[in-house]
């Protein structure tokens, strides 16, 4: 069993840590982190590389016991997207930086991000992927931006949401919708599609 001692790392090494264990073929690990959004992403990145993960709550710190699942070809490094196709031209992602577009300008950057997302919405194909950091992250609390990426999500588009930002903003607990992510995840899932795009 290797352990991995995770705890003060800053996002995404905790996954990065993991990762290198998966490529080195270990089939059984132990991973410690000291809060809750890096145990989110560890479980999410070793459930997706093919291991059954137990998450137990120590205090502060969590232990996750990952033990490899199933055959998987994890440890090639190619984790997200073990089983599927490569993109297609049709396969795009958006990486939203800022919670308006252009510079504020009286609200004015605002209103053109609410109804940039309301015309995603119609657009066909649906981005594969969504994914907010720094300002952009505030799309994701209560108000119609948030109602709208809801929509888009349950229609099959992945959103993730930077953790670090959320904390640095200390709204973690207030986001409404897509799932806390890391780095790591994020580049993986935008840059994994054919088309990735930057807005803010």
């Amino acid at each position: 069993m290797t352990t991995i001692d995770a705890r003060g790392q800053d996002c995404p090494r905790p996954v990065m840590m993991a990762r290198e264990a998966t490529e080195r073929g270990v089939s059984e690990l132990t991973v410690l982190v000291d809060n809750a959004v890096a145990a989110s992403n560890v479980t999410r990145f070793l459930d997706r590389a093919g291991y059954s993960v137990a998450r137990f709550e120590e205090g502060d710190d969590f232990r996750l016991v990952a033990q490899i699942a199933r055959s998987t070809q994890a440890h090639t490094g190619a984790v997200f997207e073990i089983d599927a196709d490569p993109p297609s031209d049709a396969d795009y992602a958006f990486l939203i930086s800022s919670r308006h577009i252009g510079a504020a300008s009286d609200g004015l950057g605002e209103i053109l991000m609410k109804s940039w997302l309301g015309t995603i919405k119609t657009h066909n194909p649906l981005p594969s992927v969504i994914a907010l950091m720094n300002d952009g992250v505030k799309l994701a609390l209560p108000g119609p931006e948030a109602d709208t990426l809801r929509e888009l999500e349950e229609r099959g588009v992945e959103l993730l949401v930077c953790g670090t930002c959320t904390k640095h903003f200390g709204i973690t607990d207030e986001i409404a919708v897509g799932k806390i992510s890391n780095m790591f995840e994020i580049t993986e899932a935008v840059y994994g599609t054919s088309k990735p795009i930057t807005i803010g």
